[in-house]
């Protein structure tokens, strides 16, 4: 009996007592009350006593010390012991009462569901499947096992699904457009309501109406564009259904501002939804992890690009004409090979500049359209966006048209009159020393002319400043006539001056008044 006194024998003076037998009529309920009756004496509890007990406690303590472990804590941090439910039997097979089994969860995961993983990227057969949704479900199948950190949990098992669930490769063919609700092969018109795994589904959906225009799109892009200039803009939103850059071309639309152009990105958005990224142009070459956010995408689109020089357009020029697998990096992640299809569009005010690339190489890339004025006494619709959002079933059967055009000119857009000039333009401002060189009375081409580079910048110079236009350094005036020579009939060679020989070329001189005035 606890609290007693160490030494004291104890002893019941009712010890061999039976009760009479009138009593014992009663039965049991009185033989209950006569043992209550002959309870043991209690025994004084002194405070010398209590003092003892906690120096041997004490004691114990020191001898057995606490050996907590790391399975204990994750035993603690899961709730073991407080999911009496599930440890009476109701468990899932990958809960043993105190923790999870990744490897089993996984298996069950993917049992039951259609999972593939390709460069850490989730695919199903409804296209890409973004992590955070996956840790989302995880999170609400373990959240009534898992009493600690349930979100860091499914959030290492969604680490473990990237192994298991993991496949070298899914197909790409240009010649099938996956619709949200089915599949569609465009090289022989078949459709099938079946839905197979792959990178990209679409959000619009194949309805197969033809003929049907949609009514508030036309209206919409007819305002916007010249005929001709609609129809490239149709031709490049099919070339955005599927994962291919054959065409080799990025679309740039610009105007002034207010003629609603950016309605296009958010039309394009309804349609292609998580296969779509919002960028920035001029990030692709400052930023070396941007590529990678374009990694599965169809399409990115810079709303309002920035007016600024580019550093570099290496980048811009291998993502529009990528063929291949391209070095790709993410951040705390070693660079790896991916397949890259993503096709650019922006929107802007201007043209894409280059700080230090002049040449055809850049500008053939693009696809330049420029929009209508913006009429005076036009009201806009602030509910616009709504209205082509509605219509995204029958938008997208119109770009499919676009589509069959395109390929039946062998991925040749149709390209206007205006968008031509537009080029030209493009190439004139961020290159003027083409236009210096095709100015009239500037200079004069033939055989029997030569003259020294000195004397080519200067006249040069004189052509920019009375120009109103920026100047060019001496370097990059004189590379661009050595690697363009045969453009104009011209040879890099050693040519006569009043010092002697000097380096120039040969097949150009000054205009007669710029010799005068020299």
């Amino acid at each position: 009996m606890a609290g007693l006194r160490k030494g004291i024998q104890v002893t019941n003076e009712f010890d061999g007592y039976e009760p009479p037998e009138d009593m014992r009529a009663y039965g049991d309920a009185y033989a209950d009350d006569s043992r209550m009756m002959m309870a043991e004496p209690e025994v004084a509890y002194t405070m010398e006593d209590e003092d003892e007990e906690k120096r041997e406690a004490q004691n114990s303590a020191k001898k057995e010390p606490s050996r907590r472990t790391m399975s204990d804590v994750a035993g603690a941090s899961s709730g073991a012991g407080t999911n009496n439910d599930f440890a009476r039997g109701a468990q899932p097979p990958w809960w043993n009462g105190k923790s999870i089994n990744t490897t089993a969860f996984c298996k069950e995961f993917l049992e039951n569901n259609e999972l593939r993983c390709v460069n850490g990227t989730f695919f199903t057969p409804d296209g890409y499947c973004p992590a955070d949704k996956l840790k989302r479900d995880i999170y609400n199948i373990i959240k009534n096992h898992v009493v600690s950190f349930p979100i860091q949990t499914a959030g290492n098992i969604v680490e473990n699904l990237k192994a298991e669930a993991s496949t070298d490769a899914l197909m790409v063919d240009d010649d099938i457009i996956n619709f949200a609700n089915g599949t569609f092969n465009i090289s022989n018109c078949r459709w099938t309501y079946e839905k197979f795994f792959c990178r990209n589904r679409l959000a619009a959906a194949y309805t197969n109406v033809a003929g049907k225009d949609p009514e508030h799109w036309v209206r919409f892009v007819n305002e916007l564009l010249d005929p001709d200039d609609v129809l490239t803009l149709q031709e490049f939103m099919g070339y955005c259904l599927i994962p291919s850059t054959r065409a080799q071309k990025m679309l740039l639309i610009i105007g002034n501002g207010g003629e609603g152009k950016s309605r296009i990105g958010v039309v394009m958005r309804a349609v292609l939804g998580d296969n779509m990224n919002n960028g920035s142009i001029p990030k692709l070459e400052s930023n070396s992890f941007a590529r990678a956010d374009l990694e599965h995408k169809l399409l990115m689109v810079d709303d309002d690009m920035r007016m600024e020089n580019l550093p570099t357009t290496n980048n811009l020029k291998a993502l529009i004409t990528a063929e291949g697998p391209m070095d790709l990096e993410r951040k705390g992640v070693q660079s790896y090979q991916g397949l890259m299809y993503c096709r650019l569009m922006a929107f802007s005010n201007g043209f894409l500049r280059s700080a230090n690339d002049d040449s055809y190489g850049f500008f053939r890339r693009q696809l330049i359209l420029m929009t209508k004025p913006r009429p005076k006494d036009r009201v806009d619709d602030p509910f616009l966006s709504e209205k082509l959002i509605a219509e995204r079933d029958m938008i997208v059967i119109w770009a499919l048209a676009g589509l069959y055009r395109l390929r039946e000119h062998n991925f040749q857009f149709t390209v206007s009159a205006k968008s031509r000039a537009a080029i030209r333009t493009a190439m004139d401002e961020a290159n003027n020393i083409v236009s210096c060189l095709r100015s009239e009375g500037t200079f004069v081409f033939g055989p029997e002319y030569e003259t020294s580079s000195k004397d080519l910048y200067w006249i040069y110079k004189c052509w920019c400043e009375d120009n109103a236009v920026e100047t060019f350094d001496k370097l990059r005036v004189i590379g661009y006539l050595r690697a363009h020579a045969h453009e104009f009939g011209l040879t890099y060679a050693l040519v006569k001056d009043n010092n002697g020989r000097v380096r120039g070329f040969k097949g150009i001189s000054p205009a007669s008044r710029l010799r005068t005035a020299e």
